[in-house]
């Protein structure tokens, strides 16, 4: 089994593609060991002591590195973590913990009823044209809410924590969601 590596645009996050689907659905962000123990990969990954986060894609998993870890060392560990258990076929979470990923989308704001339309409208940008280019660089982008003009998002994976997160919001994504929903005024990361 081949597990290629590709870097990302945060340079603590490596990303890892193990030609074969890591999530059937959604997504999962791993903040804290504490947040792993739903998952023997996850668990396994910040057992190594230098992880800091980890995030399961559709094809890929993301692993960050604590402040000067360098991947030279860490990158075999992690290898050979992820070597094992998908050539073990081992499952991704513990069967108590087998849902998955991301609250409810409007978990954190609740939206407008008068807003509906506006709210599609940003949610299908998402879906179509921003998200899988945030999946391509390692990471994800959850919607959390739409008040007053306002988009509120959440970065996980390579893209939470990433220097050039806030230009991508500001530059990227609200200049984006601003051209074709005129009702956005601004994009701010929760």
């Amino acid at each position: 089994m081949l597990i290629e590596t590709e870097t990302t645009p945060n340079p603590a996050t490596l990303k890892f593609l193990p030609g074969r689907s890591v999530m059937e659905t959604g997504t999962r962000d791993f903040a804290t060991p504490e947040e792993a123990e739903a998952s023997p990969l996850a668990e396994a990954l910040f057992g190594l002591g230098d992880v800091t986060g980890v995030f399961f894609g559709r094809d890929f998993v993301s692993v960050t590195a604590g402040p000067g870890v360098e991947w030279r060392m860490l990158k075999p560990d992690v290898l050979g973590i992820l070597l094992d258990h998908f050539s073990a076929q081992m499952p991704l979470f513990r069967a108590a913990s087998a849902g998955f990923a991301v609250p409810p989308a409007d978990a954190e704001f609740p939206t407008n009823p008068e807003d509906a339309d506006i709210v599609e409208q940003i949610k299908d940008l998402l879906e179509t044209r921003i998200r899988p280019a945030v999946a391509n660089d390692g990471g994800d982008i959850v919607y959390r809410g739409f008040d007053q003009g306002k988009v509120f998002l959440q970065m996980q994976g390579a893209c939470a924590g990433c220097p050039s997160s806030s230009a991508t919001l500001k530059n990227g994504i609200e200049q984006l969601l601003k051209y074709y929903v005129p009702e956005v005024t601004e994009v701010r990361a929760v």
